[in-house]
């Protein structure tokens, strides 16, 4: 019996010395989400599940399907990386480049027709919706002209996510320039 005791007494004050992560709580008192973690394996059901997502929403507002383009991923995954450097969500490089710049350098042949950021700790799904329920990125992903799409992130140690959506249309179905990058992409700068 006192064999027993002691173990009991053992076991409470090992007990006690271990400390359990409670939820954190966010201001509406409910718990907060675990933190969203990207796997490399993760790649492209991730591109290819935020494409069917745009796609959806395009053919629900009577617009044609937008499909991956590899030098717009190549250009959207090097501004997510620039802008986690740079630590701010814009839409110019730190070497001054503009989107149209960025497109042109990984030798997309047709033309930008936006482009839309976020820096933020939520999935690509709670991103898009937000994007979605702002009216500058909305135009970007609804814009009637885009057939191609490149969509990438960089995700930092800490879990900050840099997201980052590229949309184009190919030369020959491209709108006239834009006079500057500004008249492309004000509406994807958030206000």
């Amino acid at each position: 019996m006192r064999l027993i005791s002691a173990l009991m007494a053992v076991l409470l004050v090992v007990s006690a010395c271990t400390t359990s992560v409670p939820d954190q709580l966010g201001a509406d008192g409910k718990p907060l989400p675990r933190l969203y973690r990207i796997k490399d394996k993760d790649t492209s059901k991730i591109q290819f599940r935020m494409v069917d997502s745009v796609n959806a929403l395009r053919s629900a507002s009577g617009l044609g399907a937008v499909e991956l383009d590899s030098k717009l991923v190549a250009a959207a995954a090097t501004h997510s990386r620039d802008m986690s450097i740079q630590n701010r969500p814009w839409h110019f490089g730190s070497d001054g480049s503009s989107p149209i710049d960025r497109v042109a350098r990984v030798g997309y042949t047709g033309t930008l027709t936006g482009e839309a950021i976020s820096e933020t700790y939520e999935t690509e799904l709670q991103t898009l919706g937000a994007w979605m329920e702002d009216p500058g990125p909305r135009a970007v992903i609804l814009d009637p002209n885009a057939k191609h799409m490149g969509f990438s992130w960089h995700q930092e140690g800490n879990g900050k996510i840099w997201w980052t959506l590229v949309m184009g249309a190919p030369a020959s179905l491209a709108p006239a320039p834009a006079e500057s990058f500004l008249d492309v992409a004000a509406a994807a700068i958030p206000q």
